[in-house]
């Protein structure tokens, strides 16, 4: 990792950075590359760097639009979890998080990864017979998953509200301690970084405006810098996936939502974990830098505005000083909103599309930034062997045709694809 002198910190920082080395390049589209990733997030450049680095792939470009990081990676409340209840999403997101324990050794940079747990409330007895059941589920496979009691709850967070008399009485909960928070932003240049090493060519402001697709399959995109060929494309552009897609001809079963965030000034520590409640649906973390980061459901109507409402804001707001109510002395600093690709079935899209050497990774939902490490390796060994990964399989387009959804909400048992 570099280090810098206290002479070349102060030099930068009245030069406004100039001085400082470049931490990756900045080329011009070359005409062909064996692969393309279309978006420069999270997603699109793991893959990119498991490409090069895992598959030995290193003739991959990465287009982003604007800059690096800018969309959904920048734009989320950088909670990081495997304590899903259906069997496909404990098996993709466990794999991720095992990924992200030693992704800062990996990267050489640190992504501030904070294993500081993430908690489930529960509300009713009735929240506690499905915590239960999930915790089940989770210790089955091997992830690590806890019960807790009303009075453990209240000793690990003292300022939540667990009287009698509550807006959203505490019962108990359900905690994942190997759960916690990651900094997106150094996510994004980590492997941004690390990617650009291996001879990935990390492109911005270069936002694609077509394909070009003959007899069925893909030979490359167009783009606001011209025409650039590729044997394979992959999407990974969050929000905006349908509307990429639909330059290719596809109609994905997916909408777009936004997803508001906001957080406080920031203060001194007062809540050491991930707070989170389901049947409220709101969570809530404080930062190292002291920001309470709060979020809660999407806005509930389709749209690529990026403006949240603020009638959301003011629920979430309501709903977490309910439960936290020192919360209530706080003042919000900011708010910001992510466009959310919502599939049917609240789970994502990882894999092949009709068209013949066009990938998708995408459908997220809720989800995305705790995946990004192990969604970013099983997008590569697609992208790069021709088959899906085992555990990626399950989560391919076609399973909406073949009735194979994987309904988390329903948590029911998965149909057999045939």
């Amino acid at each position: 990792m570099k280090r810098f002198s206290a002479l070349a910190l102060l030099r930068a920082g009245l030069d406004g950075q100039k001085s400082w080395p470049r931490d990756w390049r900045d080329p011009e589209p070359r005409k062909h590359y064996d692969v393309v990733i279309i978006g420069g997030g999270g997603h699109g450049l793991a893959t990119a760097y498991y490409l090069a680095k895992t598959h030995g792939v290193r003739s991959v470009a990465v287009l982003e639009r604007a800059s690096i990081g800018g969309g959904n990676t920048g734009r989320n409340t950088t909670i990081v979890r495997s304590n899903y209840r259906q069997p496909a999403l404990q098996r993709l997101l466990e794999f991720s998080l095992k990924t992200w324990e030693g992704l800062s050794d990996e990267l050489n940079y640190n992504l501030m990864f904070s294993q500081r747990g993430a908690l489930f409330l529960g509300h009713s007895d009735a929240d506690m017979t499905k915590l239960a059941e999930r915790g089940d589920s989770l210790r089955c496979v091997g992830i690590d998953a806890q019960l807790m009691t009303r009075r453990q709850v209240a000793r690990l967070i003292p300022l939540l509200d667990i009287s009698p008399n509550a807006r959203f009485p505490v019962v108990g909960g359900l905690i994942q301690r190997r759960g916690g928070t990651a900094r997106h932003d150094a996510v994004a240049w980590g492997y941004a970084r690390a990617a650009d090493a291996l001879g990935v060519d990390v492109i911005q402001n270069c936002e694609v405006t077509g394909f070009d697709i003959t007899d069925g399959r893909v030979h490359g995109v167009r783009t606001s810098r011209g025409s650039v060929g590729a044997d394979r494309v992959g999407l990974c552009v969050a929000g905006n996936s349908g509307l990429v897609a639909a330059m290719a001809g596809l109609k994905l079963p997916i909408e777009s939502h936004l997803l508001q965030a906001f957080v406080s000034e920031p203060v001194k520590p007062m809540i050491d974990t991930v707070i989170m409640s389901q049947s409220v649906h709101c969570y809530i973390s404080q930062s190292d830098k002291g920001e309470l980061g709060l979020g809660g459901d999407p806005d509930h109507y389709p749209t690529y505005s990026q403006r949240g409402s603020p009638h959301r804001i003011d629920e979430v707001a309501a709903q977490a000083i309910a439960m936290v109510p020192a919360l209530s002395r706080l003042r919000m600093l900011r708010s910001w909103s992510g466009t959310t690709d919502m599939s049917f079935d609240g789970s994502p899209i990882i894999g092949a599309t009709p068209i013949d050497g066009l990938y998708l990774n995408g459908g997220w939902c809720y989800g995305g930034f705790k995946a990004t490490p192990g969604s970013g390796r099983l997008y590569a060994h697609h992208l790069a062997t021709g088959a899906a990964h085992a555990i990626a399989a399950p989560f391919s387009l076609e399973r909406f045709a073949l009735g194979a959804t994987i309904d988390e909400a329903g948590a029911g048992p998965l149909p057999q694809a045939r």
